[in-house]
């Protein structure tokens, strides 16, 4: 619990201070719900005359609405065991607990419900979306201790998931260093429906290889080794350049399928690309 609630502290700060009204702002709610009728005042949208209203009392009504502000808001956590690297002072999986946490306060501070979906190579566990601060750090819990069974990871199958249960429209946060394959109709299905953002976490030697000489890597999914010459130009070189195709698929993907990605790394503080992310979408609104 000490660390969960280092992670409170530290995350409803930057929500109180940064992220509250940016998100309030860029995530309107379902839409408009009646609230009441006023009289008629010049100016006003002759659209919402209400006719019976002013059939009855003889001279013209409008209808007034209020904004339907709540809304469902679903992570999609990655509990894979690539999140366990982490070359500069961090996690990839500590930096997705810290993301998530910041998006869930923001969202119960505007009185919308959280969900939370864990998944790896399978769906590993779902918490009901609830609102309230006590469910919040029930969430971050979830993220932080959860002992998944799978190692690999299957995208893919999450969405999907989310897709049969989750039949109203949600923002939908996937938090994943996206290696995986196969995802894309998946991705182009729950976007269809939901308003769906991928943030994709990555550590800089996913990236590129520092030259350090002879290394025993591993891949954490299949535990496979390997003895890699890092010295070898050529050897960075065809990393690098595998790393590159893996980031076009994943912008294709996105661009399939409509939606955006909010890249954060290891190495950098993640606020500067949420504000970035949420300065894009109140651009475009």
């Amino acid at each position: 619990m000490k660390q969960v609630r280092r992670i409170e502290i530290r995350t409803r700060r930057l929500v109180n201070d940064v992220f509250s009204g940016e998100y309030h702002s860029v995530f309107k709610g379902r839409g408009m719900e009646f609230a009441e009728v006023r009289e008629y005042i010049p100016g006003d949208d002759i659209r919402n005359i209400d006719w019976n209203v002013t059939a009855r009392l003889g001279h013209p009504y409008v209808k007034q609405f209020m904004e339907e502000r709540e809304l469902t808001v679903i992570l999609l956590v990655d509990l894979s065991a690539s999140g366990d690297f982490g070359t500069r002072g961090r996690l990839k999986a500590s930096l997705a607990a810290e993301v998530a946490a910041v998006l869930a306060f923001s969202a119960v501070q505007n009185n919308d419900k959280v969900g939370l979906i864990l998944f790896t190579d399978r769906v590993e566990q779902t918490v009901p979306t609830r609102k309230g601060k006590r469910h919040v750090l029930r969430v971050i819990r979830e993220i932080l201790y959860f002992k998944p069974k799978g190692r690999g990871t299957n995208i893919g199958a999450a969405l999907e998931h989310l897709a049969r249960v989750q039949k109203r429209k949600a923002v939908v946060f996937v938090i994943s260093d996206f290696q995986a394959k196969g995802y894309e109709s998946a991705l182009k299905l729950v976007a269809r429906r939901h308003d769906l953002i991928a943030v994709r976490i990555m550590d800089p030697h996913e990236r590129e290889l520092p030259s350090i000489g002879l290394v025993t890597v591993e891949d954490p999914e299949t535990g496979r080794r390997a003895l890699v010459d890092t010295s070898d130009r050529k050897v960075r070189e065809s990393f690098a350049r595998s790393s590159a195709e893996r980031d076009v698929a994943f912008r294709n993907a996105l661009k399939g399928a409509r939606t955006e990605a909010i890249d954060l790394d290891t190495d950098r503080p993640y606020t500067l690309p949420l504000v970035e992310f949420f300065a894009r979408r109140e651009k475009r609104r």
